[in-house]
């Protein structure tokens, strides 16, 4: 009798770690779901409540960087076969990099400020300030550069997407987030917020500006959370928030949830003034003491990165 053909050979594959299966249709729920939870666990080893989140434009540069941009593309333009008409309107985008560019500098020394001060005001890391960008180029780089400059850490809320967003080398590596899906960044964005600044920028600083207006507007932010628009004169061309007022689509007061600042330091001060009442502190307090706080007790608080290690699951 012939020996029977051998059976096959083949790997047993946990459904937890069957990729095809987790990146599916079928599995965008539980996807949601460790987007929502996994930043608890890497977190929650180092204390982190309380952050200062910066966003604005990506396409900002650095001065540095729009000066040689600028210099670059004007000397190229000097001898190009180019019509008058184009090289004038290549120039012009040069320049207004370069006019741009100061925002890129004051958002730097803004959060450098603040991470100075809250190092020196909060000595236990577990009782201060971060601050969070969303992880990616221009304001987003310059946010986490300057708390990286000041010796601080800072938090990167990145996203994914097929152009323009890639985690800034700035970020401290153990708090470098990929969110696939925007709202669950969002809800990261406010969920350990207690200052937003909103610095210049397009569609997604729209979004997350008046993502958080609405829910600081319908107190479903819970907290007080100070709203600082800089650059009055780039939001008041951009947006008529009076004409909501006056057309009866928001309320007067609706006005006092945010303020315009032009220089670093009324900022700095503002924001400060506003996380340090005592108003602010109480509701601090009770944010903190509250179920929805910061508190996943199941977590290993020995794992120095908030990563599960070999042998614990």
């Amino acid at each position: 009798m012939e020996n029977p053909a051998q059976p096959p050979q083949f790997k047993h594959v946990r459904a937890y770690e069957n990729l095809d299966f987790l990146n599916s249709p079928v599995a965008r729920t539980i996807r949601v779901q460790c987007e929502m939870l996994e930043p608890y666990y890497r977190l929650y080893p180092y204390g982190i409540r309380k952050t200062l989140v910066m966003f604005g434009s990506a396409r900002t540069l650095p001065r540095e960087d729009a000066e040689a941009d600028y210099e670059r593309e004007k000397r190229r333009l000097e001898n190009s076969p180019l019509p008058a008409a184009e090289k004038a309107l290549r120039l012009a985008v040069a320049e207004r990099a370069l006019k741009n560019a100061h925002y890129y500098e004051s958002a730097r020394k803004l959060a450098y400020d603040l991470t100075v001060w809250s190092r020196e005001r909060f000595p236990n890391p577990a009782d201060g300030y971060y601050i969070c960008s969303g992880g990616g180029p221009g304001i987003m780089e310059a946010a986490n550069r300057g708390a990286y400059e000041a010796g601080g850490k800072s938090l990167g809320l990145g996203i994914q997407l097929p152009f323009e967003q890639k985690p800034n080398p700035y970020i401290s590596p153990e708090f470098d987030f990929e969110f696939r899906y925007f709202f669950i960044r969002k809800y990261w964005f406010l969920y350990l917020a207690h200052a937003l600044i909103a610095f210049p920028g397009g569609f997604g600083t729209m979004d997350e500006l008046f993502e958080m207006l609405t829910l600081v507007q319908t107190n479903k932010a819970g907290k007080k959370i100070p709203i600082v628009l800089f650059g009055e004169e780039f939001w008041r061309s951009i947006i008529n928030f009076e004409k909501f007022a006056e057309l009866g689509y928001i309320s007067k007061e609706d006005l006092d949830i945010f303020h315009f600042c032009d220089s670093v330091d009324d900022a700095r001060e503002l924001i400060i003034r506003e996380i340090t009442s005592q108003d602010s502190m109480i509701a601090r307090d009770v944010a903190e003491r509250s179920e929805d706080g910061l508190q996943p007790h199941e977590l290993d608080k020995r794992c120095s990165r908030g990563f599960i290690k070999p042998g614990n699951a």
